[in-house]
């Protein structure tokens, strides 16, 4: 029987989580016997779906009713601007609750995708509008994948982590496969009015299911600690562990160079490099997604290495940057669509691992402002799309594709010898951080 640990305040204990002894729930699909999980893992689909429908129904409006790859690139670079208050938001979910925050981010989406679709059906939608709506969305956007990582961390037993954390990333990765062609078609055939009342039902999806996750609970204001004092405990908390700074600058790296290239910017690369339409921008993304898909399955089911989880993590993003340098020279549709499924496959699984990693080495009392802080890293994305269409259009895009695989390949083999102890060495068999909240 495994041990139930001790209680803490504001903690439900290990009993409470533990998956029910269910014969048709055991083994690999284990996690789904904790109730919150049943709820959670739906709800984060529902939730991914409309993220993907919305963003490519709009990059594509932005591109083709403004025809400028600056303005495009800025508008996707929009939805990462929460990306600086996902700690404060994080923080708040440590003391407010999960339950309480995920349900108020979800209800806001459903807000905006209301106005979207009222304004798409009286034809006054135009890109001021498009972009001062996802400006807003973008405030809250970042934080939904840190309230997702801090349920599972919260929920599940250490010995389901890695399995948890692969079925919860295939929410996004069904997502990017099935939302994309959904929204496409939607768009495509009946106009982004009504495309935008289907974006909205999968929110309203989402906002009822968010009401049967589980999670840590509110804390009491102990020592009288503001939010303030809460964050300055968590940024000492991750300066202070050496293993938690090599993992953010890595995801900050992946952000600033790579995660650009198979989204913000292919929109571009499927219009100009391609030739390619809205449904053909849709079998891009979908590729790239199925690839995910594979890696976080395969996570899912193996439960990950079982020796030097880290080094995989790094073997990945080497391999990742390595399959971008490829993929720029691909010029012909069915060429590029397998390269990112083998790009996809090996990211999936790389940044699974790395979220893993994180929830493993922080303070599960401060799991919602580390896991925020590791959504601030997203800012490089927020950075680097807009420096990739500033390129683009000064050296080409093959040019700039090349660019940042080489850039980030040198950026992982900095990191890995910059924090090589604590990564590989003796350091890396520490426990996390006990540091006081105060």
């Amino acid at each position: 029987m495994a041990p139930t640990g001790p209680r803490r305040a504001g903690v439900r204990p290990i009993s409470d989580i533990q998956p029910e002894r269910s014969s048709r729930l055991r083994g690999v699909f284990a996690p789904f016997a904790v109730r919150s999980f049943r709820f959670q893992w739906p709800g984060d689909l529902a939730t991914s779906l409309a993220f993907e429908m919305e963003t490519l129904i709009l990059n594509w409006f932005v591109l083709v009713t403004t025809g400028s790859v600056m303005l495009q690139t800025a508008f996707a670079a929009l939805q990462f601007l929460g990306t600086l208050v996902a700690p404060a938001i994080g923080s708040l979910g440590d003391r407010l609750g999960r339950r309480a925050m995920i349900a108020a981010m979800r209800g806001f989406y459903l807000l905006l995708a209301g106005c979207l679709a009222a304004l798409g059906l009286t034809d006054r939608l135009d890109p001021t509008a498009v972009f001062a709506i996802a400006a807003l969305a973008g405030l809250v956007r970042p934080s939904d994948l840190v309230m997702r990582n801090a349920l599972v961390g919260d929920t599940m037993a250490d010995r389901l982590l890695v399995s948890a954390m692969g079925f919860s990333r295939t929410t996004q990765d069904l997502a990017r496969i099935a939302g994309a062609l959904i929204g496409a078609t939607l768009f495509q055939s009946l106009g982004i009015g009504p495309a935008y009342l289907v974006v909205g039902a999968f929110y309203l999806a989402a906002f009822g299911l968010s009401f049967g996750v589980g999670g840590r609970r509110a804390r009491a204001r102990r020592r009288g600690l503001s939010v303030p004092a809460e964050l300055r405990a968590g940024y000492r908390h991750i300066r202070r562990t050496p293993a938690l700074m090599a993992g953010m600058w890595l995801d900050f790296l992946v952000n600033f160079t790579g995660y650009p290239v198979t989204s913000g910017l292919m929109p571009f690369a499927a219009r100009e490099v391609y030739g390619l339409d809205a449904v053909g921008l849709s079998h891009l993304l979908a590729s790239y997604a199925a690839g995910a898909f594979i890696g976080s399955f395969v996570m899912a089911v193996g439960g990950g290495p079982r020796r030097s989880p880290v080094g995989a993590v790094f073997a990945g993003v080497f391999l990742w940057y390595l399959l971008l340098a490829v993929f720029s020279q691909m010029v012909e549709k069915w060429a590029g669509m397998a390269v990112l499924v083998a790009l996809g496959t090996v990211q999936g699984g790389a940044m699974i691992g790395l979220a893993v990693f994180l929830l493993r080495r922080s303070n599960p009392r401060l799991r919602g402002m580390v896991m925020g802080v590791r959504m601030l890293m997203v800012y490089g994305m927020a950075v680097g799309l807009p420096l990739g269409g500033v390129l683009i259009e000064t050296v080409g895009y093959r040019a700039t594709v090349l660019s940042y695989a080489f850039v980030g390949l040198a950026g992982t083999a900095l990191i890995a010898f910059r924090w090589r102890r604590a990564l590989f060495g003796a350091e890396a068999a520490g426990r996390p951080s006990r540091i006081a909240a105060g």
